[in-house]
């Protein structure tokens, strides 16, 4: 467009140069007959001049249309190899632009489905999340029955004879779970008519185990909500402890009776166990629970580490058991020893007729030898003899 109007524009310059020459020409003829009569020769001259600005004006025109010619040539040349970088340019911009939106689309894509997968998880983790919460809520409703009927189970348990007994079950359910029944027993009696709650077989001996633990002071500690009234109440608690180890070294620990010098006390709860021996902070001028119930024989056991005598006495049950079966293939082995022993005098009676018997053998091969060499020598002899000439032939 812009070369369009830059051919016109010359064009139009030419045409106006013309016009000015043809212009100043007419006006030059017509002073100048004005001043002078017509004349031929005047005429003449001034048509030759006018003939001479003509072809004049015909060259440059044509001068001026082949320069606007080889202009335009050229501008539509250097148009083409614009227009064709224009166009080579354009279509790598285009590519590079193609190229970019497939991997934008590609991005977006996989940006999709990444969301997508994102959103599916999250919905699958809220749905498990709602299940979690609606398994919880039913946790929370059966936490809280359980939670009445321990309320129910507490009301029932402050009896003592209760809380004996159900110590005295769980005591029972843990032997049978962890003992032969041959290695302990129930309700084990004594001379003197008093029953210990189980009684673990060791070999021949027997080692006593008391379940009948004093709770009713601990239940009054634990619902005291300050210290200083419950103090008083521990003390009790303890003292209760002391007579409780007391009653146990004296009825349960007979020797005479096949029962070891030591016996086991059964606390029933881990939280009991640790308030009597392990925290054990009482400010009386006694020695410690612990140390008291060793000093009398009687050892202290709660759930967990009563779980752990039993594995050692597990153990020794088995030692006892190896020794036994030891002893029984030392009496099979000297069985056997003398079992050799009447075996051994036939062996060497057979070894001696084996021996006589290889001994005959060789002297009887060994006559053999020589019974067969006289006989091939007498088969020879009849040979020779067959080989000899007839008489008178």
């Amino acid at each position: 467009m812009l070369v369009e109007l830059l051919l016109a524009a010359i064009v139009l310059v030419l045409l106006a140069l013309v016009l000015w020459l043809l212009t100043t020409t007419r006006r030059e003829l017509g002073e100048l007959r004005q001043a002078t009569a017509p004349a031929d020769a005047v005429t003449e001259l001034l048509r030759r001049q006018i003939e001479a600005v003509r072809a004049e004006g015909r060259d440059g025109q044509e001068a001026v249309r082949r320069e606007v010619s080889d202009l335009a040539l050229r501008m539509r040349g250097d148009i083409g190899g614009l227009q064709q970088s224009v166009a080579s340019e354009l279509k790598g911009v285009s590519t590079e632009v193609t190229h970019q939106l497939h991997e934008g689309m590609k991005l977006i894509q996989n940006a999709q489905t990444t969301m997508g997968d994102r959103l599916d998880r999250a919905a699958q983790v809220v749905a498990e999340v709602q299940g979690s919460l609606g398994k919880l809520g039913e946790a929370t409703l059966r936490v809280v029955e359980v939670g009445k009927d321990i309320q129910g189970l507490e009301q029932i348990l402050k009896s003592p004879k209760v809380r004996g007994g159900l110590g005295e079950t769980l005591l029972a359910e843990l032997l049978s779970q962890m003992l032969p029944q041959e290695h302990y027993t129930l309700q084990h009696p004594f001379k003197s008519g008093e029953r210990v709650d189980a009684a673990l077989r060791i070999g021949d001996r027997l080692v006593a185990v008391d379940a009948k633990f004093p709770l009713e002071n601990f239940r009054r500690m634990l619902d005291e909500g300050e210290e200083d009234k419950r103090r008083p109440v521990r003390r009790q608690f303890v003292r209760d402890v002391r007579t409780r180890i007391d009653e146990i070294a004296k009825k349960y620990i007979l020797p005479d009776e096949g029962t070891f010098d030591f016996a086991l006390m059964y606390v029933p709860a881990e939280n009991v166990y640790y308030e009597i021996i392990i925290k054990d902070e009482t400010d009386l001028a006694d020695d410690p629970i612990a140390t008291y119930a060793l000093s009398k024989r009687v050892v202290p056991v709660s759930p967990n580490s009563f779980y752990a005598y039993l594995q050692v006495i597990i153990l020794g049950l088995r030692g006892l058991k190896i020794e036994a079966n030891a002893q029984n293939i030392l009496n099979d082995l000297a069985r056997l020893a003398g079992d050799l022993d009447k075996v051994r005098e036939p062996l060497r009676t057979l070894g001696r007729h084996i021996g006589n018997a290889q001994s005959q053998f060789t002297e009887a091969e060994r006559a053999l030898d020589r019974f067969g060499a006289k006989l091939e020598t007498i088969e020879r002899k009849g040979g020779a003899q067959a080989e000899l000439p007839e008489v008178g032939s």
